[in-house]
């Protein structure tokens, strides 16, 4: 989904920095090779999750959806000389792909690559995190935020993709459409939660910033 026109989107895109090689390289394999290539987070979202990344510092990443690999990259550019960062899928099918950009960067010896029910692995990590990612299954948005949100250190980030959903959020939505009820109620959760303060922002199909409080 774009919130501007075409040109425009293009000039925004042009005065921003471009993606690495390996991301090139990674982002055109999954267009060739994987289904459902446009879960891909792509070259400018990537750059502002590396940015906010960056900016934060983080010693500890949780990602919940790694898919290819793509945003789990751009979020350990930020990462600490000795930070890590743990990505959780449940497709076995693309772990091996992953795993093969994750070996061919800087950050291989950062980044745990952890396949099966994120519900179910969450509970067992035992660690607090600077920066969490949520880019999985939109039916359990509000579930994967009870459980980390415990597990986030005071001034911690949350970023959340995909919480515009096309614009369906603000569309009649259809009474077997789950993941917009979902995501509904999700975005309610994180506007009202008194032990965090977030902002929406309209980039690509949707990323919220919620920052955990200090006190």
């Amino acid at each position: 989904m774009s919130f501007l026109s075409e040109k425009l989107e293009d000039y925004v895109i042009s005065h921003s920095q471009n993606e690495p090689q390996l991301l090139q390289q990674l982002n055109k394999e999954t267009w060739q090779k994987i289904l459902n290539p446009r879960m891909l987070s792509g070259a400018y979202q990537g750059r502002v999750l590396a940015m906010i990344s960056k900016i934060i510092n983080p010693k500890s990443i949780l990602e919940i959806g790694t898919y290819t690999g793509y945003s789990a990259l751009c979020l350990a550019e930020g990462l600490q000389k000795k930070g890590t960062l743990i990505t959780i899928d449940k497709n076995e099918e693309l772990e091996a792909f992953s795993k093969k950009y994750f070996n061919a960067s800087n950050y291989k010896n950062q980044i745990e690559q952890l396949t099966g029910n994120a519900l179910e692995i969450i509970p067992t990590i035992n660690k607090k995190f600077d920066l969490v990612f949520i880019d999985a299954d939109k039916a359990n948005y509000s579930n994967y935020f009870h459980l980390i949100i415990d597990k986030m250190n005071p001034g911690g980030i949350i970023l959340s993709d995909n919480v515009l959903w096309s614009g369906k959020v603000i569309e009649e939505i259809k009474p077997n459409d789950m993941d917009t009820q979902e995501l509904l109620v999700y975005n309610k959760l994180l506007n009202n939660d008194e032990r965090i303060e977030t902002v929406l922002l309209p980039i690509r199909d949707g990323l919220t910033i919620s920052r955990v409080k200090t006190t």
